[in-house]
């Protein structure tokens, strides 16, 4: 039997003919068929066609790849699965941070394993989904990229798995079955594309130039520990707390002489040596020559940036805690905008930054059940830390920004990192961030810190301290001195 094709000639639209001719193929309806004939006779017939009215290649026109298209596709369903995990991961640590758990002496873990997903269609909007998910009979509205997200999914596999709705474990970042063939591009891909993460370049001081999106950091919550550390901190150092506390009061009233004044309440004898040698060379006599009590208004952001690696395990981890428990009580009677930030890290794909205390956060039973949840997690990685922070300062509005690091060590992390990289890292980050107004300053434990501190922060802005133990007392006074 011979193959058959249908013909088509350029022309207006004919009415379909009862041998059944299925209309025009051609987006403006200028086709129309003229009738069947067989293959070999086609062949016959394009051999006759006049090159000139062959249509010529379309630039850049594309062309179908199913495998590529599979290959996509099974990708992107391994990065959804673990987006939507560690969002059910992060909505059970907000529920764990509900008032309800921070009251109870014993916190109750909550005890559903999985979450359920709700799925109803907007009535108002018929192209628009409802998404709700359930855990331990608390409904939990989604932001909007989840449910873009829970759409994504719906459109690929038409139902959401139940092994979807499991949260990720502590630190699952990326499945074993996303990790093959990763490249140094590509290390915003998985979990790390979601919203709240962030890329920042990184100074490579060999190259003498920034590895572009090179380093990924997450913004994490403490989670809070509901242990009496707070009561026995102000216990044990309850002499030296009040005696801080009416310190810091004097701080919040403080008047400052104002020189060079053209009224005031008493004579500015520098400004008069500095007028008559002016006086005796020819030049006109100035008429600022007073000096006059002005009381100051404090304005003023600081931020302290709390070394959370591995080697501050033990007394170091206790003694920063300490020294935070004993800053903040006194910073309440100050009045100063406060921030505090605890930061680990794990290889450039894993920068964790965890929020403590946030400056527009009270400082509250909440905020003291973080500073005991501080715990040693892994390396130092200090550059991006900083540069991120620098980027929370810019929506602050302050006449001074102090930028406060407690650390026990140099910068140090694995992929080359350590030594003389992360230095170079570090103390271009502390540039940037001067660049923005920022005074960044570091308090220390590591006797060996003036070697490199010197050269990081600046001959005067760091300290050593060489006893662990005399940080809570030596972090106040620090403090007071930057500030006054």
């Amino acid at each position: 039997m011979p193959v058959l094709m249908r013909c088509y000639r350029h022309g207006a639209p004919r009415p379909v003919p009862r041998n059944g001719w299925v209309g025009s193929p051609g987006r403006n309806n200028n086709l129309s068929c003229i009738g069947w004939i067989s293959f070999p006779k086609a062949i016959k017939l394009i051999s006759t066609i006049d090159e000139n009215l062959i249509p010529q290649a379309v630039c850049y026109q594309g062309c179908l790849q199913p495998a590529r298209v599979a290959a996509v596709r099974s990708k992107r369903l391994v990065q959804e699965k673990v987006q939507l995990r560690c969002f059910l991961t992060d909505m059970v640590e907000q529920q764990k941070q509900e008032p309800r758990f921070l009251e109870m002496a014993n916190a109750v873990e909550p005890t559903a394993k999985s979450f359920t997903v709700n799925l109803e269609q907007n009535r108002s909007r018929p192209d628009e989904l409802l998404v709700e998910f359930e855990l331990d009979g608390m409904a939990i509205a989604p932001p909007n990229h989840i449910r873009s997200l829970v759409s994504s999914i719906l459109q690929d596999l038409s139902a959401i798995p139940r092994e979807y709705l499991i949260p990720a474990g502590d630190g699952e970042y990326l499945p074993d079955a996303a990790e093959p063939n990763r490249y140094p591009n590509d290390v915003w891909s998985g979990h790390y594309h979601e919203e709240g993460t962030y890329l920042y370049n990184e100074w490579d001081y060999q190259r003498q130039h920034y590895r572009k999106n090179w380093t990924v950091l997450r913004e994490r919550y403490v989670h809070p520990q509901n242990e009496d550390f707070a009561a026995q901190t102000l216990k044990k150092y309850s002499g030296y707390a009040a005696q801080l506390r009416r310190s810091f009061e004097v701080l919040r009233g403080e008047e400052r002489i104002l020189k060079k004044q053209q009224q005031g309440e008493d004579v500015d004898i520098d400004a008069i040596v500095e007028a008559y040698g002016d006086y005796r060379s020819g030049m006109e006599l100035g008429d600022r020559l007073y000096t006059r009590l002005q009381r100051v208004e404090r304005n003023m952001a600081v931020m302290f940036m709390v070394d959370m690696g591995g080697s501050t395990k033990g007394w170091i981890n206790d003694a920063e805690r300490e020294a935070l428990i004993l800053l903040c009580e006194a910073l309440e009677m100050l009045g100063d905008h406060y921030a505090i930030y605890g930061f680990s890290g794990f290889t450039r794909k894993k920068c964790e930054l965890f929020r403590v205390k946030q400056f527009d956060e009270p400082y509250n039973d909440l905020v003291k059940a973080r500073i005991c949840g501080i715990t040693p997690q892994d390396y130092t990685q200090m550059g991006v830390i900083i540069r991120h922070l620098s980027k929370l300062f810019d929506d602050i509005e302050a006449r001074t920004k102090l930028l406060i690091t407690l650390s026990d060590g140099k910068p140090d992390d694995l992929d080359g990192y350590r030594g003389e990289y992360g230095i170079e890292d570090t103390r271009k980050a502390l540039i940037e961030a001067k660049c923005k107004g920022i005074h960044p300053y570091c308090i220390t434990i590591d006797k060996e810190a003036a070697d490199y501190l010197k050269y990081m922060y600046g001959p005067v802005n760091y300290s050593v301290i060489d006893n662990v133990r005399k940080l809570p007392l030596m972090v106040s006074d620090i403090y007071r001195k930057l500030t006054t």
